[in-house]
């Protein structure tokens, strides 16, 4: 046996040694294949499971699930089963040195039933256990909304900055163009060394433009990344729906389904209904409460059914207690106004989520009906700024205008494509808040 005992353990450092090193995945990170292509949605599930308020949100509700659980369990009797062993000293009679003793050994072992069969407190706190939970579950759909209007800003402002850094790479191309036209001008005499020298400080800045937009770019990449991965290093691309302009609902649809699906609304509702009950609850501690207890088993000084001279020691007893409150010092009262306080608090707390429903209905509605109107205009721009630069290039090459006028051109353009594509990002955002607060997203 003692030579056994080193094989065994030479074989449980083998068997170690060929066990693997952790992988990524035992390691709580996620591998990766290779970029990711995400939708609208795709993000929005992503960002669930990694936003931290979220969770926090959702555990909340779970935890007021339990509490109402707990309250529920409160109206029906409990079953524990009792035991005890006491040990009184002894001075040669059958009780013991103690008066109370009922002797110098006495074994308890009982099954014990305990109910309440009426408390006016109690049902009061069940019923304000319900609605609170119902104010839990309602401020969890307040997070998911506030998580999807986070979720959308971050992803259309990638994709709007990816939009800036094409258009950055088209201004500089008509930028290196524009000055190929004043160097060949310049080589046949027809136009001044200045003027190779404005293309080429056009050049430079447009060359800075790129890459300030290549910082933007990668700037709102990990902005996102970070609510979607848990490696920051994580490479994915996006939809670009931009373009996919849906049409704006009805203001009245918007504002029956807002008012009907606001969770805002429902939570204070809800806690208000809570708050009545903690008020109820508040007032049962005046009135009586009744306990039952019920206990069977063995009470007695041998730990045995039966006792020495064939006595029974398995038995039952049962006991009821009443509980009438006199005086406690203006506690209870104390309680009572303190419920009432929550509750105009909470009565407080509803109008405001209703007054302030209507004002994000109305901004919202507007906000987008604004953003759709400009978009025709902002398109219009932008082809009037590419006919503008393209007859101003003539006109340069014909002697008819500068070489600062096709650079104030080029400039007109870029930012009216710029203009354009955040028009779009306006319009789609303020779309997404709209169907957040109709509950149709």
């Amino acid at each position: 046996m003692r030579r056994l005992f080193p094989l065994l353990l030479a074989s449980v450092f083998l068997l170690g040694a060929q066990q693997p090193p952790n992988t990524p995945q035992q390691a709580g990170q996620v591998a990766t294949n290779g970029p990711v292509t995400l939708s609208l949605q795709d993000a929005l599930t992503r960002a669930r499971a990694y936003s931290q308020q979220f969770q926090s949100a959702v555990i909340a509700a779970a935890t007021s699930h339990e509490a109402l659980v707990q309250a529920r369990a409160a109206f029906f009797p409990t079953l524990n089963y009792f035991n005890q062993y006491i040990y009184t000293q002894g001075n040669g009679t059958p009780t013991g040195i103690f008066v109370a003793a009922n002797g110098v050994h006495v074994y308890n072992s009982q099954a014990v039933v305990h109910g309440e069969l009426f408390s006016l407190t109690q049902r009061a706190e069940y019923r304000q256990a319900m609605f609170a939970q119902a104010a839990a579950q309602a401020k969890q759909e307040i997070a998911a909304r506030g998580l999807v209007s986070t979720v959308v800003g971050a992803y259309y402002g990638l994709i709007a900055a990816q939009r800036h850094l094409v258009n950055a790479r088209l201004t500089l191309d008509e930028a290196r163009r524009f000055l190929d036209i004043t160097q060949k001008q310049e080589a046949g005499g027809e136009v001044a060394h200045a003027d190779v020298v404005k293309a080429q400080l056009n050049l430079e800045q447009r060359t800075r433009d790129l890459q300030d937009a290549e910082l933007n770019v990668e700037k709102a990449r990990i902005a996102l990344g970070v609510m979607l991965f848990p490696d920051i290093n994580q490479q994915f691309d996006l939809t670009d729906d931009l373009a996919a302009t849906d049409q704006l609902p009805n203001v009245d649809e918007m504002r029956t389904a807002a008012q009907m699906h606001s969770p805002d609304v429902r939570a204070a509702q809800a806690s208000l209904k809570a708050a009545n009950f903690g008020v109820s609850a508040a007032k049962g501690a005046f009135y009586p409460s009744l306990v039952y207890d019920y206990f069977f088993g063995i009470d007695a000084n041998q730990f045995a059914v039966h006792g020495p001279e064939g006595q029974n020691n398995l038995g039952s007893s049962a006991q009821a207690s009443l509980t009438i409150p006199v005086w406690n010092w203006g506690a209870m009262r104390s309680k009572v106004r303190q419920a009432e306080l929550q509750r105009r608090q909470a009565q407080v707390d509803l109008t405001f989520a209703q007054r302030n429903l209507e004002s994000t209905i109305n901004s919202a509605y507007l906000e987008a009906q604004a953003a759709r109107a400009q978009l025709d205009s902002l398109r219009r721009s932008v082809d009037l700024s590419a006919e503008s630069l393209r007859l101003t290039i003539l006109r340069y090459q014909a002697g008819e205008a500068t070489a600062l006028e096709v650079s104030d051109a080029q400039s007109t353009l870029a930012q009216a494509r710029n203009a354009y594509d955040d028009g779009l990002t306006r319009y789609r955002v303020a779309l997404v808040g709209v169907r957040i607060l109709t509950g149709t997203l």
